[in-house]
């Protein structure tokens, strides 16, 4: 599709008019954090975010859900609680965040459908923007691969100056573009600036990793029994903080909630995280990683290799927010230097 220009100062009209028809959602600064949350005005809007504090997961995975209600009796009748929401625009996404979505449409559409989270996800449009500078000190995602996007999304805002290029990802976006905007073609100067921007973005995000990402999943395979993960696991204090930020996170625990006069009942899912003891407890008491060693390395290797097994992507987009949260400041990169360097050594 044809690459687009939007001025500046069309920027916010823009906006405004879609929340006429959509429920926008986007970044606002509460207090010192960044937070995705539905706008009333354009103005609350904070284009030039860092970094927002919980990824957008939790509006296709709520903390809490209901999933279905049930009657007991004479016979059990079980109804599926499925939502119907309206039609959302998520404003602002950052190209890591548009990677983890990726990965959550093949856990919840692609490989097992899940009617909640594909109604949710059918009915919202994506508007990313580009990152032309890192976040922080503890932003790794070109070396995971993610700086870049070229799909999942309905448009992408690049910073040209005085005005956005703005790449048209889908037939919904081309249709909110022509509908609620002033936008025109690219000229060929703006496209040379574009490229330009695009190459300068390249330089301002230095590697962090000692090796090619892609080598992730044969590098942690190799070095599983390695000591170091104990030596990790002493740091780590067992919180399940990482996980509650992690933009790829889907894990789950689903219990039932029974009314008082026993006939009736919902059944909820709630976030979980490996991290926690009761995580891996089954039936009896038994404890398949009973060690903060094991539930520690299998989070590690979830993201590095696990889901790279099942899905061909990454479980890591580089967006550092399990490093800002962490108690022990355990940082992913450094872990995957060390561990790389086991390996090469070996």
């Amino acid at each position: 599709m044809p690459i687009m220009v939007l001025s500046k100062q069309d920027l916010l009209p823009f906006v405004e008019r879609m929340l006429k028809d959509y429920e926008v959602i986007g970044p606002i600064k509460k207090d010192s954090f960044y937070l995705f949350s539905p706008i009333s005005k354009p103005e609350d809007l904070v284009i030039d975010y860092p970094i927002a504090l919980y990824p957008p997961r939790k509006f296709f995975l709520p903390a809490e859900e209901r999933v279905l209600r049930f009657t007991l009796g004479e016979k059990l009748v079980v109804e599926p609680i499925v939502e119907r929401p309206g039609p959302k625009v998520l404003f602002g996404l950052h190209p890591c965040d548009l990677h983890s979505t990726r990965l959550l449409d093949a856990a919840f559409i692609r490989e097992n459908p899940d009617a909640n989270y594909e109604a949710r996800r059918r009915n919202a449009i994506f508007i990313g923007i580009d990152c032309l500078k890192p976040c922080d000190e503890y932003a790794f995602c070109k070396d995971m691969g993610t700086l870049n996007v070229q799909s999942c999304y309905d448009l992408f805002l690049t910073d040209l100056g005085n005005e956005y290029a703005v790449e048209i990802g889908s037939e919904r976006g081309k249709e909110i573009l022509e509908k609620y905007s002033s936008a025109r073609a690219i000229s060929e100067a703006e496209m040379a600036k574009l490229e330009e921007v695009r190459r300068e973005r390249d330089k301002a995000f230095p590697s962090k990793l000692n090796f090619d990402a892609s080598k992730l999943p044969e590098i942690l395979w190799a070095r599983f029994n390695s000591p170091y993960w104990k030596e990790l696991a002493e740091k780590c204090m067992g919180c399940g903080s990482c996980t509650l930020v992690c933009s790829t996170c889907y894990c789950h625990d689903v219990f039932d909630r029974v009314e008082l006069n026993l006939k009736e009942g919902e059944r909820l899912r709630v976030w979980d995280s490996c991290l926690l003891e009761d995580f891996a407890k089954v039936a009896g008491g038994l404890n398949f990683r009973p060690s903060r060693v094991e539930r520690l390395r299998h989070r590690f290797y979830r993201k590095g290799k696990y889901l790279w097994d099942l899905f061909g992507l990454m479980g890591c987009v580089g967006c550092g927010r399990c490093t800002r949260h962490c108690l022990a400041r355990i940082n992913p990169i450094e872990v995957f230097n060390d561990i790389f360097k086991e390996y090469s050594q070996a």
